[in-house]
């Protein structure tokens, strides 16, 4: 998609601040994060919404990049959240699937 936000990032014409990234996925640091610690962790490939989500290995991906990040983070044992917005009832803003990860406190 020509105008997403977040297929720019993941094409490189926009440069987030990377924590992680393979021919997949791509993680990278909210610039208004809602935690101490908040990474956006999205596909490459333009995916719309969670329902619109229908690749059961990326999906794994995905949540397997959450839990290594959340580790490399620091924030595994205390704990953390994932957030996943769909649609506007939802609080999805960016429409291009991504994961939140959230921690550093309560």
């Amino acid at each position: 998609m020509s105008d997403c936000l977040f297929c720019k990032m993941a094409s490189g014409e926009i440069k987030p601040d990377v924590v992680y990234e393979d021919d997949k996925i791509l993680a990278f640091r909210d610039i208004d994060p809602k935690a101490p610690v908040h990474i956006l962790v999205i596909p490459k490939v333009h995916v719309e919404t969670l329902n619109d989500l229908d690749d059961e290995q990326l999906a794994g991906q995905l949540l397997q990049t959450v839990s290594r990040l959340a580790k490399e983070e620091g924030l595994a044992e205390d704990g953390y959240r994932t957030v996943i917005n769909c649609n506007e009832q939802g609080g999805q803003a960016v429409y291009h699937l991504h994961l939140h990860l959230l921690g550093g406190r309560k």
